[in-house]
């Protein structure tokens, strides 16, 4: 199969007007299509379907030590875009500053997110989960939002175990921890009511209603975040009281989570596509001990346009360490000056 040395690129058309571009960055392949710039997963584990067919699905396992993804459950959408995903409800994060008590408390959970369209789970970006029989065994005809989950500190066991096409015997390690109903009617307190039901009445041992707490103050919500904090949790997720269910990033859903901060060197730029085209995509660091990984968010237009320079030192902050010590989810803070 064809592949790609050390900084060289290729085109290949995919269902949009423009052709795709592929790179390789030391290491690190990246293609500009929607699929690969969608997956919630570090830039170095990603692949998509272009990827694939230059490299070779074997040669695309291997890179990324793991199965492959899912095809997408839907064609493209009518601007072009590949793997069009569920109507998903998606947060936005506390400004600190938003009185939110009354608001509704649940742990932010660890796991993927899946929407049961009432047939089949299916990912943010539009790929079918192949669950047994048995795991899926009684759940309602009914769209439900939630979570695919193990336990704290078990991300990337549980997307080994849910990316699986073979309907593995492991999903029994698996819950599907149940926060919304988007078809179900009335407000956020009303359809989580109508999921304990739903769930409760079908005695499942699989699938269950996540639990949710009132936010009495400020107090109440900082003691519970470093309650869930101290157990390996990653952070609350707080809800509107009487809010409706709606599509894309709302307000009334709100992420609260404490980062961690780090340096580390730039070793490379690598370059943007889409909007940022002949911009900064992301920048490739190593940390101190020499673990390297990519900062792709976090950027001004202005820094997109005139990135810290190869040899300075920045601070990024990001969520954990992965088990093979990367940072997940980093986003880049600033340039040390002092360093």
């Amino acid at each position: 199969m064809a592949d790609l040395k050390d900084g060289e690129t290729t085109e290949m058309q995919g269902s949009g007007a423009k052709p795709y571009v592929l790179k390789n960055t030391g290491g690190v392949y990246s293609c500009s299509c929607p699929a690969w710039r969608n997956q919630s997963i570090a830039i170095e584990r990603r692949t998509c379907k272009h990827l694939r067919k230059l490299r070779g699905d074997a040669a695309e396992e291997s890179r990324i030590g793991g199965a492959l993804p899912q095809r997408p459950v839907k064609a493209a959408t009518t601007d072009g875009d590949e793997n069009a995903g569920p109507p998903l409800l998606l947060a936005e994060s506390w400004d600190n500053a938003a009185d939110l008590s009354g608001w509704w408390m649940s742990e932010k959970l660890d796991g993927v997110r899946a929407y049961w369209d009432g047939r089949q789970f299916v990912s943010r970006q539009g790929n079918v989960y192949h669950a047994p029989d048995w795991f899926v065994a009684g759940l309602p005809k009914i769209p439900l939002d939630g979570e695919l989950w193990l336990d704290r500190k078990k991300f990337q066991r549980t997307v080994s175990i849910v990316r699986r096409q073979d309907k593995s015997e492991l999903w029994k390690e698996i819950r599907f921890l149940v926060f919304d109903a988007p078809g179900a009617p009335g407000g956020f307190e009303e359809r989580i009511a109508f999921v304990k039901e739903s769930l409760n009445n079908r005695g499942l041992k699989f699938a269950r209603a996540h639990d949710h707490a009132l936010c009495k103050d400020l107090a109440c919500l900082r003691a519970e975040l470093a309650r869930v904090e101290s157990l390996g949790g990653e952070g609350l997720m707080l809800r509107q009281p009487g809010s409706k269910y709606v599509t894309g990033r709302s307000s009334t859903l709100l992420k609260v989570k404490s980062f961690k901060d780090d340096d580390a060197v730039v070793i490379g730029h690598q370059g943007g596509a889409g909007r940022h085209k002949g911009r900064l995509g992301a920048l490739l660091v190593r940390l101190a001990n020499g673990t390297e990984f990519a900062v792709g968010t976090g950027f001004s237009d202005r820094e997109r346009s005139n990135p810290p320079a190869i040899g300075s030192t920045i601070t990024f902050r990001y969520q954990e360490l992965s088990d093979g010590g990367v940072p997940r989810f980093p986003s880049y803070l600033r340039v040390r000056t002092d360093a």
